[in-house]
């Protein structure tokens, strides 16, 4: 298995529009005229969704570990941030690092306790670990149980601009958003990444190689937990709360979904089935009771159709991007 990430295709033979850089240009000018054209709080609560499904992407989708539990991490940023600005009345832009940082502790607590097992018994002991914690966030007092933290004010960001407009939220939303996703890219492309695919695609042939797997995998599982902890800190920042449901088994089984819909492995993927699923989520609220079943229809429909997920199927018939894939190492 090559690890190396030296092209084949020499820098200066590679054509200027990539399907890479075609995609990054429509995701900023998404984020540029989104507000003009959809609601900034449904655009808002989309990124918040589609920075963590990258997160949850980046574990399994590049280092083959499946997580049924990151959802401790998204609350866990969401409840530090929520109770820094709550209760220490510190500045949302302190209060999202603390959020970030909680979620990489706990990331490492989980990690080291589960990162030797691997395929199911790697996720059900994840999905214990995050059922523990939202007993404690269920328990805790700090958490105020069921009724959650409530801000009612989103704080000034660097002391100037008022996040409670909905404009400069927006707009802080979206830098920190493509901030988390640019890291994963430059993690995905690094070496550092390479391995991690290597790793996915034959672990026993990466040991034999004299890398130390577990420690990869660590750090990618730490990795992830802080970008899920940063989105789930931007979430409890803009809409001004932190509850249970954060922390919730649901929310896990959300991002999977969110990931599967979009492409496992795939950069783009997960952004994708973050707007279907949060789409779905704010029009066909609707629908009332039926809402469950259009939903699911709609799922089964995209699994059938794209059994890579919507990214995955659409890079198939890009001839560009299979020229590519043909090309690259």
């Amino acid at each position: 298995m090559e690890l190396s990430t030296t092209p084949l295709v020499a820098r200066g033979q590679r054509p200027f529009f990539t399907p890479f850089r075609i995609a990054l240009a429509f995701l900023l000018l998404l984020l540029v005229a989104g507000p003009w054209v959809f609601y900034p709080v449904f655009l808002m609560k989309a990124l918040c969704f589609a920075l963590f499904a990258c997160a949850f992407n980046l574990l399994f989708g590049y280092a083959g570990l499946m997580s049924f539990g990151h959802a401790a991490f998204f609350g866990a940023g969401s409840y530090a941030a929520a109770w820094c600005v709550h209760a220490l009345k510190l500045p949302p832009e302190l209060a999202l690092l603390i959020g970030t940082g909680a979620g990489a502790l706990l990331g490492l607590l989980f990690g080291l306790l589960s990162i030797r097992l691997a395929g199911m018994s790697f996720a059900m002991v994840t999905l214990a670990l995050a059922q523990m914690f939202y007993f404690i966030c269920a328990q805790a007092p700090f958490t105020n149980g069921e009724n959650g933290l409530v801000n009612s004010e989103r704080g000034n960001l660097l002391g100037r601009f008022s996040l409670d407009s909905d404009t400069v939220s927006y707009v802080f939303v979206a830098i920190v958003f493509l901030a988390g996703f640019l890291l994963v890219v430059r993690v995905v492309h690094s070496p550092f990444g390479q391995i991690l695919k290597a790793i996915r695609d034959n672990e026993s042939r990466v040991r034999s190689l004299g890398y130390n797997v577990n420690r990869y995998k660590l750090i990618a599982f730490v990795l992830s937990s802080a970008i899920a902890a940063l989105a789930g800190s931007l979430k409890a920042l803009v809409f001004g709360l932190a509850t249970l449901a954060d922390v919730h088994f649901g929310t896990s089984g959300e991002v999977v979904l969110m990931t599967l819909l979009g492409g496992i492995g795939t950069l783009f993927g997960p952004i994708v089935g973050a707007l279907v699923t949060t789409s779905m989520w704010s029009y066909l609220a609707q629908f009332g009771a039926w809402v469950t079943f259009i939903q699911g229809s709609i799922f089964v429909a995209c699994v059938l159709m794209f059994r890579r997920g919507i990214v995955g199927e659409l890079a198939d018939i890009n001839p560009l991007a299979r020229r590519q894939r043909k090309t690259s190492p």
